[in-house]
């Protein structure tokens, strides 16, 4: 079945970086465009980047210039790295397939078809 397993989250000083991974599996990978998701305490959920299956990328306003997403499809493969990180940027951050009929420009949340279980990132002195 499908399965995408996120890590390298855990606790960050602002102005600190991270580097998040997500495996994935039973599919494949190469045809979907991926997404990274966020969501903290409270809030809703917030996609932070999406890349297509040929790593065209967006990113959401609140990160650009700061984040950067990429792929390796030969690997299975989902990155995030997250440079100049602020309070703001705390939330568990989701690896999310969207549905293999989604239009890379469309708004991710309304696309989602499976996520992993997540991986906290705190940003905080």
């Amino acid at each position: 079945q499908v399965q995408l397993v996120e890590s390298g989250g855990g606790l960050v000083q602002p102005g600190g970086s991270l580097r998040l991974s997500c495996a994935a599996s039973g599919f494949a990978f190469n045809d979907y465009h991926m997404t990274w998701i966020r969501q903290a305490r409270g809030k809703e959920p917030e996609w932070v980047s999406v890349i297509s299956h040929g790593s065209v990328k967006r990113y959401a306003d609140s990160v650009y210039g700061r984040f950067a997403v990429s792929r390796d499809n030969a690997k299975n493969m989902l990155y995030l790295e997250m440079n100049r990180l602020k309070p703001e940027d705390t939330a568990v951050y989701y690896c999310t397939k969207l549905r293999r009929d989604s239009n890379f420009y469309d708004d991710p949340l309304q696309n989602r078809d499976v996520w992993g279980q997540g991986t906290q990132v705190t940003v905080s002195s």
